[in-house]
């Protein structure tokens, strides 16, 4: 199995092949409204206008897993994200990043790459907070917070996990490096 394999929700209710993306260097985001990482939003804006013409594609799944913090609709949650930073990269329907309601998309990123990068000392111990007060991130390999970011090089392959407190900004050369190729 790989990437390419998966189907997904649009924000709509329709199938979306990931096989749709073959080629592309793509970078999946579980994301919330209310949270206090929401304002990454930008980052994730800045990345996407500078390299999604040289073939960046940001795909967004709101999860309300984590303190509620998605809980509208998906056109609510969609609407809030155009006003409010602007947008316009691929948002998908809401979903579930853990448990036995997992998005199998999310179920095989966590299987390919169970370990995200935390850099600093400031998002370490907040990352050790937020595994203390969420009660859907305990085992190994689980995402742990909304806004845990996996970059896929343009082969499908995970070569990246970024924590909910690592800002796009803060891996935007490896985005680059695997867009120059």
């Amino acid at each position: 199995m790989n990437i390419y394999d998966f189907k997904v929700k649009s924000r709509e209710g329709k199938d979306v092949s990931l096989g749709d993306f073959k080629g592309k260097v793509l970078l999946i985001v579980n994301t919330a409204t209310g949270c206090g990482f929401t304002p990454q939003y930008e980052g994730l804006e800045m990345l996407y206008k500078k390299y999604h013409d040289k073939g960046l594609e940001i795909l967004d799944f709101p999860c309300n897993q984590f303190g509620h913090q998605a809980p509208g609709t998906d056109a609510e949650i969609h609407e809030f994200c155009t006003a409010k930073y602007d947008t316009s990269f691929d948002q998908f329907k809401k979903v579930e990043v853990n448990g036995d309601k997992a998005e199998p998309l999310f179920a095989w990123l966590k299987e390919q790459m169970p370990n995200e990068e935390v850099r600093g000392l400031k998002n370490k111990a907040a990352m050790a907070a937020v595994s203390k007060i969420s009660k859907v991130a305990g085992d190994k390999g689980f995402i742990r917070w909304n806004f845990t970011k996996f970059l896929i090089d343009r082969d499908g392959k995970v070569v990246g996990r970024f924590a909910p407190t690592t800002k796009p900004e803060e891996f935007e050369d490896k985005v680059k490096q695997l867009i120059e190729g």
